[in-house]
């Protein structure tokens, strides 16, 4: 369930990335045909040429939008509040969390009786499966719930970068026409923007503190609101994407620009591995105790997401801005905090399941061994094997008469 919910995210990965680039090269011919005009007259033809059209992604988008701004103006720092952003969303997302967690523990806790049910069928592969889905069933475990919900931060992230991407549209709340008309202004105006104009509003969003007075005094975009915002953070510009190729980085805003998405990388592996520990220590068998054995079939289920995650991660971190990388630091940093408090918590109520297991168990043993105490003094006292209680009465008159 988890790797085709990760295939399905990357393909829609790959069809945003497409999107971009077409629009990015529908964009570039039109910059061409604007280089000629004066500001002003670019601006307003870049007006006349957008619409300003509102898409269902917008009911999301713009609220994100306005609180990314909030947050921008309370902090002072567009990184703190990515972080700050990322924070909210697990907070709003915790009962759906909670509810994830409560699965996936619940599916590690019943490993090993799935497992027991698997050897039992065999080779039967279809049958342990209906069997194995009928006993999640009947023990309230939902197959999808638990890595469903794991991925809503992954769907925020398509409406997040929308935001980032076009500060001038969602943080600032102008229309698309006065945004399109500000960027092919400040383009005008001699401004580099950057080769792919995809990006052209986060370049434009640095300069709008230069440029306020005389973009107020276009018509077409008297009424902007005009805010200048810093991308800079720790030294590093979040407006910038970062470039795999470490050997050509000079100074530190270049080597840190490269760090984030490789920490990116090793924190989404970190959490992956950390929740993967912490769910095997619930994998206990019908007497309480660790089954290894279960915990280690359920580790080479997920060896695939321990991989393709973290490779995401790299993907996204090299291919958008390094803003993208640094919301998904703050989920993974967050995410493992909470997998670990949730877990713990869990784990209390397990422990004194598991000790009242443990307890039958040994009481279970101790018969047992009382039970193969008597049997063994019975056969001491008894050599020859006949035992007066399983003895009938037809032998024993055969033995009164012998005797």
């Amino acid at each position: 369930m988890k790797r085709f919910f990760a295939l399905l995210l990357a393909a829609l990965m790959v069809l945003s990335l497409t999107a971009c680039a077409a629009s990015s090269n529908a964009a570039a011919s039109t910059d061409t045909e604007a280089e000629v005009l004066s500001p002003e007259a670019a601006a307003e033809q870049a007006a006349e040429e957008t619409k300003d059209t509102t898409s269902l992604s917008d009911i999301i988008r713009v609220p994100f939008g306005y609180l990314l701004d909030w947050l921008y103006v309370f902090s002072n720092n567009y990184g703190v509040a990515l972080i700050l952003f990322s924070l909210i969303v697990k907070l709003v997302l915790l009962p759906m969390s909670i509810k994830s967690k409560k699965s996936m523990l619940k599916m590690s806790r019943l490993a090993p009786l799935a497992r027991s049910i698997e050897a039992k069928y065999g080779d039967d592969r279809q049958k342990a499966q209906m069997a194995v889905q009928q006993m999640y069933k009947e023990e309230g475990v939902s197959m999808g719930g638990g890595c469903l919900w794991s991925f809503i931060p992954i769907l925020i992230l398509f409406p997040l970068y929308y935001v980032i991407r076009e500060p001038i549209t969602y943080m600032l709340h102008n229309s698309r026409s006065v945004s399109a008309a500000i960027v092919a202004f400040i383009r005008a105006n001699g401004v580099d923007l950057g080769k792919n104009t995809y990006y052209s509003q986060l370049a434009a969003a640095g300069h709008l503190g230069e440029f306020a007075e005389a973009i107020k005094s276009v018509a077409v975009m008297a009424g902007a609101k005009l805010q200048d915002i810093d991308f800079s953070f720790l030294g590093v510009d979040l407006a910038a994407i970062p470039s795999f190729r470490f050997w050509q980085c000079e100074g530190w805003g270049e080597i840190g620009l490269f760090l984030i998405p490789v920490m990116s990388g090793a924190l989404q592996m970190l959490s992956m591995f950390v929740s993967q520990k912490m769910n095997n220590q619930v994998a206990t068998n019908a007497d309480g105790e660790v089954d290894k054995n279960a915990a280690q079939v359920t580790n080479q289920t997920n060896a695939s997401m321990m991989i393709m995650m973290p490779l995401m991660s790299l993907w996204i971190g090299f291919s958008m801005p390094a803003a993208i990388s640094i919301y998904w630091i703050a989920q993974a940093v967050f995410g493992t905090v909470q997998d670990v408090i949730l877990t713990k918590h869990y784990r209390k109520v397990y422990d004194a399941e598991d000790a009242e297991r443990q307890e039958k168990a040994a009481l279970r043993r101790a018969e047992e061994a009382e039970k193969e105490r008597q049997r063994q003094l019975r056969r001491e006292q008894n050599p020859d094997g006949i035992l007066a209680d399983n003895v009938s009465k037809k032998k024993l008159r055969q033995q009164e008469k012998e005797a």
